[in-house]
């Protein structure tokens, strides 16, 4: 396979409601970092901040069903069908029934349970 994938420069950090106000307030506050309400509509994520975390973007989404963290990450490739394939061959499943995405976009975890979003460059 040609695909070679690149990380992309958004992260997703998924914060349990009880617990978002106190994190960006983290970001914003403490460590001083630009933070930016967004809007968003999607139907498991009721907030979402942006955080400018040097060349990335952090996002923090309020998750209103989840009892701990989870950091998110992209993954970039010039041909997410073709990389799709190479992860099926080796044993990778897409789970885009996770969160709701755009097309041309999919859902992976690595064994440890990291979820990353793969999509075009």
């Amino acid at each position: 396979m040609d695909n070679k994938f690149q990380a992309g420069i958004n992260i997703a950090i998924k914060i349990p409601k009880s617990k978002y106000e106190k994190t960006v307030a983290f970001y914003r506050d403490i460590l001083k970092l630009p933070v930016e309400e967004k809007p968003i509509k999607n139907p498991t994520v009721s907030r979402t901040h942006e955080v400018k975390f040097g060349h990335n973007v952090i996002w923090l989404d309020c998750v209103d069903n989840y009892t701990h963290s989870e950091t998110w990450l992209q993954l970039t490739v010039p041909d997410v069908e073709e990389a799709t394939k190479y992860l099926q061959s080796n044993g990778v499943e897409t789970c885009d029934e996770i969160e709701e995405l755009p097309e041309n976009m999919h859902w992976i975890t690595d064994p440890a349970g990291t979820v990353f979003n793969v999509q075009k460059m």
